[in-house]
């Protein structure tokens, strides 16, 4: 599976069948290459100057799952389990 296959699908908690969208980008242990973590958009906030200054220092906005918390991979979604406040 590629990336860009990974971006493409729809990832879904089974805590509350809430949709947490796509992946926007992925954790790579440097080590072995595997994947640690997927990153999908965090809750949708108005656009203030703080959020810009994280953007600006590289920080990353969203929330990060790590690689354990998936459930499954299938054709279209991927099954998360995970606490989002």
């Amino acid at each position: 599976m590629t990336l860009a296959e990974l971006r493409e699908k729809d990832v879904i908690n089974t805590r509350d069948g809430r949709s947490l969208g796509r992946v926007i980008d992925v954790e790579i242990c440097l080590c072995d290459g595997r994947i640690t973590a997927i990153i999908v958009p965090g809750e949708a906030r108005p656009f203030s100057t703080a959020r810009f200054g994280h953007m600006l220092r590289g920080e990353r906005a969203g929330i990060v799952i790590p690689w354990e918390m998936i459930c499954k991979i299938g054709d279209d979604v991927i099954l998360v389990d995970v606490e989002v406040c």
